[in-house]
């Protein structure tokens, strides 16, 4: 992946992608969170990470975090995707990427 990687992104969910759950308990599953990721960091900085793995999925929760990888010709960096807003079917957050 050629390019600066964003230090920050925001990035809109809709659930229906991976949502589960029972008792009103939103979750993301890991792949669609991983594909989230992905699409927006591809869009941010112009080619698509080779790949991003996330292996927890994400709780609908506003401040609730999941750690996912990602590649990138031979660099690999940690990025963690935080909840910040969840209305109805459609959760919010943001990714950092981080060197962790």
């Amino acid at each position: 992946m050629s390019g600066k990687v964003p230090s920050s992104v925001t990035v809109f969910l809709a659930l229906w992608l991976g949502l589960t759950g029972c008792s009103g308990t939103v979750v993301v599953e890991a792949d669609d969170v991983a594909s989230q990721v992905s699409d927006q960091l591809e869009a941010e900085v112009g080619q698509r990470p080779d790949s991003v793995d996330c292996p927890e999925d994400l709780q609908g929760e506003v401040g609730a975090t999941t750690r996912c990888e990602l590649t990138a010709g031979a660099e690999t960096l940690g990025v963690l995707v935080t909840v910040t807003a969840v209305d109805g079917d459609v959760v919010s957050f943001d990714i950092e990427v981080d060197g962790n």
